[in-house]
């Protein structure tokens, strides 16, 4: 076996995504062995030989009925240590949903700041790199981690999708909030390049306090335009649903919604999400597959929300981590 071949593996939870970006490089996804024992705990190896290889391994980390996202985390740390026990020359978490993110300083007092922390226990296990999609703030996750770290943006996996219903349309890329309004500024200059004209930018405003959302305030340019909201993930839909009918207010004629996760954690715990995002505002609504679509309510995947894979994303990026090439240029 040659030095620093590539490995890929999974939880058996990830398993379908990962089988998506395996094939994208031409190999199989690793066997391994997970075992569970009647008081909770459980055991996980590898089945075939990691040695000297260079080792990727692909899980989200998220919650869904069968798993808590706690539960993988543990489970990742073990499946990490273990490969590196068995002789892995390098190792790379490939996480395209990375729980924990939202927490990435203090703002009050005695406040954690949790994204450190869980940085910590993947670097216990001997961590080489991670990689993630869209973190909730690029900055916070690179300062969480002391091991290299990747962050890879989905804007331009999402803007070879739309682009073939945007043409001849006046456009403007908008954020739902204040905090969001970098990232939709990178998605519009991006989209800006691909089309070769000028867009127009907006934000609603939007104050939260204790859980409570309020402020519903446009500023910048709607008024008969195709409004592309911009997000990183979705969650309860309030948010977005919020925006949609603010700027629908405002004048837009056409607003489509686009968030990297599709998170919609009310499915997990068995409520409906769809009263949450049900709006006659939003005439699509674009998430990827870093979250899969077994967690929307059926009637609303069908009629609302479209996946879009970014497993050829994660494929491409692992070619060239293992190919000593330059991660950051497929955000171009």
């Amino acid at each position: 076996m040659a030095r620093n071949e590539m490995a890929l593996f999974s939880l058996h939870s990830g398993k379908d995504f990962a089988a998506l970006v395996a094939a994208h490089l031409a190999i199989d996804v690793g066997l391994h062995e997970e075992r569970n024992f009647p008081d909770g705990e459980h055991k996980i190896r590898p089945l075939q030989s990691v040695r000297d290889r260079d080792v990727y391994v692909v899980q989200s980390l998220f919650t869904d009925h069968e798993y808590s996202l706690n539960d993988k985390l543990v489970r990742l740390l073990c499946l990490i240590g273990v490969l590196r026990e068995n002789g892995a020359d390098r190792i790379t978490a490939v996480i395209p949903y990375l729980c924990y993110s939202r927490k990435e300083r203090k703002t009050q007092a005695r406040d954690p700041v949790t994204s450190r922390y869980i940085a910590q226990l993947f670097e216990a296990m001997k961590l080489d790199r991670i990689v993630t999609l869209e973190a909730h703030n690029t900055a916070g996750f690179d300062n969480a981690f002391r091991c290299n770290s990747e962050h890879l943006s989905a804007r331009s996996t999402f803007i070879e999708h739309i682009l073939p219903d945007l043409q001849d349309k006046m456009i403007t890329v908008a954020s739902p909030d204040v905090g969001g309004i970098k990232r939709a500024e990178q998605f519009r200059e991006a989209l800006e390049r691909r089309i070769g004209v000028p867009m127009g930018t907006a934000f609603m405003e939007k104050f939260r306090s204790e859980g409570a959302v309020s402020g519903s305030n446009v500023v910048g340019e709607v008024q008969d335009r195709t409004v592309l909201i911009v997000d990183d993930m979705i969650t309860s839909g309030r948010t977005l649903k919020r925006a949609a009918e603010a700027f629908k207010d405002s004048g837009a004629t056409e607003i489509i919604g686009i968030a990297t996760h599709g998170n919609f954690s009310a499915a997990v715990d068995g409520v409906v999400s769809e009263p949450s995002l049900a709006s006659s505002a939003l005439a699509r609504i674009l998430v990827t597959n870093s979250i899969p679509p077994r967690l929307l309510p059926e009637a609303l995947y069908r009629n609302t929300v479209e996946m879009v894979d970014v497993s050829p994303l994660i494929g491409e990026a692992i070619h060239r981590l293992h190919h000593g090439g330059l991660v950051s240029k497929l955000e171009h």
